[in-house]
């Protein structure tokens, strides 16, 4: 627990004494375990000790943030670097595992930066198919007098089989229109028009630069020195996963995967080693229970579709360009220079603790 005197815009979440009711809720499994017995569940365990104690076939997307290839302190728990065939063996030590745990629809996202990324995709490709390659801007990153400075990240995707799920529509892009073609009876050609402009909706790519690394005036901030970003999670979960889906994260950290797979109705379980990192997910879990309200049964995914549609409260246009749109982005002139800024505009908004479901309708500025 941290005694740092904060300042007062600094909303990292911390935990303090009134937290220790949140002791009892973490699990240890010394023995097999159901599939009902792992929904929505924190475990404070080495995941070494856990995974042959999980069930095969059980989840249906596997989200693993583990450390890399650097030297690193995680609450004192230290990780060195190896040389990449040693850091390749590593990954071998767990990666077989989660082909066994997966469906044969499942999917799984795992992090990486440079260094690793080649043993990450080596491994990978050995028991699954290997589909794409995400890089991600972190913005932050220390600049280099000899080298290009280092500000991004890898994420490979990989499925069981080719029967695996990709909610395209729940991802796409709204552009605003440079060019905006007509066919021969002038009407749009690809694009759409409504009060605010005209737009076209597009196909996400793998080259993602709309994420911001959690720091200390956003709500969801912790002290964990690797945090990924909540919309991160909920770009992946959003496209690999349903309504209801079980997400596991082996690598837990302060808790994004199971606090986003919550907020977007998805069970979830994350196994980390870390007691205080557990607790801290869980303090995340519960601020997050407290904003959806979630005690009450899953939704199907066509009811919740429904229910966000109405959310978004757009009217006009159709509803397959309109109403199921993640991101935007909007396009400005700045004297002769194009800007381009992302507006986190989807289902998700903003909120105390970083994003909630439902929203409320919000509209492009």
């Amino acid at each position: 627990m941290s005694s740092t005197i904060r300042a007062p815009r600094n909303r990292t979440i911390v935990l303090s004494d009134a937290d220790h009711h949140l002791e009892p809720v973490l699990r240890r499994i010394e023995s097999p375990v159901s599939v009902s017995e792992l929904q929505d569940t924190t475990v404070c365990q080495d995941i070494f000790e856990v995974l042959p104690h999980l069930p095969s076939g059980a989840f249906d997307l596997v989200f693993a943030d583990p450390p890399y290839n650097l030297t690193k302190s995680f609450n004192g728990i230290a990780f060195k670097r190896a040389g990449l065939d040693v850091y390749e063996d590593w990954l071998e030590t767990w990666v077989p595992e989660m082909q066994r745990l997966l469906k044969s629809t499942g999917s799984i996202y795992v992090c990486g930066d440079w260094r690793s990324s080649t043993a990450i995709h080596r491994v990978l490709l050995r028991y699954f198919k290997v589909r794409n390659r995400i890089s991600w801007e972190r913005e932050k990153g220390r600049g280099a007098r000899t080298n290009w400075k280092n500000n991004s990240e890898e994420i490979w995707f990989a499925t069981v089989s080719d029967d695996y799920v990709f909610n395209i529509d729940e991802v796409k892009l709204k552009r605003r229109v440079i060019a905006p073609y007509t066919d021969e009876t002038g009407q749009p050609k690809d694009w759409e028009r409504n009060r605010k402009g005209r737009f076209r909706t597009t196909y996400p790519s793998n080259i993602w630069t709309d994420l911001t690394v959690p720091f200390w005036s956003m709500p969801e901030n912790t002290e964990h020195p690797t945090q990924k970003p909540e919309k991160l999670l909920a770009k992946i979960i959003l496209a690999s996963s349903e309504v209801g889906d079980l997400v596991f994260d082996p690598f837990l950290g302060s808790g994004t995967t199971s606090v986003v797979a919550k907020k977007l109705h998805r069970h979830y379980l994350g196994i980390e080693i870390d007691r205080e990192y557990c607790l801290l997910a869980e303090k995340r879990l519960e601020l997050a229970e407290r904003e959806t309200g979630r005690d009450t049964p899953m939704e199907s995914s066509t009811s919740a579709t429904r229910r966000y549609r109405r959310a978004m409260g757009e009217s006009g246009g159709s509803t397959k360009t309109t109403r199921s749109r993640v991101y935007s982005v909007i396009r400005g002139q700045d004297n002769e220079k194009q800007n381009i800024r992302y507006k986190w505009q989807s289902r998700i908004r903003p909120s105390n603790h970083g994003f909630r479901l439902p929203i409320s309708r919000r509209c492009l500025e």
